[in-house]
């Protein structure tokens, strides 16, 4: 490829050919030339919490479509967005229905059935609800056979609400998501939360071993630092969506990996009214953007930090490639260093849309201009 300004692991943005040989980046030598003047290419976007893939899977509530065809959706989503690696972020959950252990089970299968159909690299991430306790032995036998390799616990029961004998927000719409009356449900969350002093020993004992077959912990939504610390002390070192400055802060210094939502930094503040994107990443307490809902959001988010002067480019992108790679031991991808894998993406240097995204040299998406010059 030659023409094209290349984000490379140095220096930044520089017009120097770059080769693919056998699905990985290589010396330019003897080959055809393809001429991407007018063009960048950036390392593969890597997708390390995305629920995207929801709405490809149900299109409307209550309405499960065939599972494979979701995923050929997912995949043309991920691809025409510069995605090369997804994560799926896939609940188990008491909320049931898609959220719910036997939905996990079917998805994991499905993704795994249908793996080599597909031209992104698409993996699961299980989302525990940490009060779910009865089922800790299937959640675990689930992740261990089917090699889940990251693994993150949620506590989204309405405690206050239930402690003070109040009916939770949302209760009839959970309700009828999982099948349930909302009689039924309010009972299962009562007993629930009546267990949550059950929970830690269980919990420990699991992530441990969980730890000792290499999968990488994290917790998600954490409102304070003692929450961050119980959770690190489990060896949940990744902190995703830690709602205030202080459990953002307090996992900053303490080492952890700090994830946050691209599409909180693209509007300029939570969705959720939880702390702003933006002002964590001038504090440098953010490691790693993810596409949260929105799979657009990842390369939006990295443009905006440098059209508004908050980093240079080199810096933005690692957010959403080398970052990632690195906190999952990706040794082989987010970056176009000679023997890496040929993970690309392809922007037009003037609107910055995606022109075209390459995964190991295979092109997953192609149009406009690009298509032509690839085919002449």
């Amino acid at each position: 490829m030659t023409g094209a300004e290349v984000l490379w692991p140095t220096g930044g943005l520089c017009a120097t050919p770059l080769a693919v040989v056998d699905g990985r980046v290589a010396q330019p030598g003897a080959g055809r030339e393809i001429d991407l003047a007018g063009f960048w290419v950036l390392p593969g976007i890597i997708d390390l919490h995305g629920d995207g893939f929801e709405r490809h899977l149900a299109p409307r509530r209550g309405v499960i479509g065939e599972l494979d065809e979701g995923l050929a959706a997912v995949d043309a989503e991920l691809a025409c967005n510069g995605i090369t690696t997804a994560v799926l972020a896939q609940f188990f959950s008491w909320e049931g229905g898609m959220r719910g252990p036997d939905f996990a089970q079917k998805l994991v299968e499905a993704l795994s059935r249908t793996q080599r159909q597909w031209h992104s690299r698409m993996q699961v991430q299980l989302r525990l609800e940490i009060n779910l306790i009865d089922e800790y032995a299937r959640a675990e036998a689930l992740i261990l056979s089917d090699q889940i390799g990251y693994v993150v616990f949620n506590d989204h029961l309405p405690h206050d609400a239930l402690n003070a004998g109040k009916r939770p927000q949302r209760l009839t719409g959970q309700a009828l998501k999982a099948g349930r009356s909302p009689e039924a449900h309010l009972k299962l969350l009562q007993d629930l939360s009546a267990r949550r002093s059950e929970i830690q020993a269980p919990l420990r004992a699991m992530a441990e071993r969980l730890r000792a077959a290499g999968v990488r912990l994290g917790s998600h939504d954490d409102r304070s630092a003692e929450t961050r610390t119980r959770f690190r002390e489990m060896g949940a070192d990744i902190a995703e969506f830690p709602e205030t400055s202080i459990a953002t802060a307090a996992a900053h210094d303490a080492g952890d990996l700090v994830i946050l939502g691209a599409p909180n930094v693209v509007r300029g503040k939570s969705h959720k009214k939880n702390q702003s994107a933006r002002d964590a990443l001038a504090a440098g307490h953010c490691d790693v953007l993810v596409s949260d809902y929105h799979y657009p959001s990842l390369r939006q988010a990295a443009l905006t930090l440098v059209a508004d002067g908050v980093m240079p480019l080199p810096d933005a992108w690692n957010l959403i490639s080398t970052n990632p790679a690195m906190a999952m031991g990706w040794h082989d991808r987010g970056h176009l260093s000679v023997g890496a894998q040929a993970d690309l993406v392809v922007l037009d240097a003037v609107t910055k849309r995606v022109a075209g995204t390459f995964v190991a040299g295979q092109a997953s998406h192609l149009s406009g201009e690009l298509v032509e010059r690839f085919l002449t």
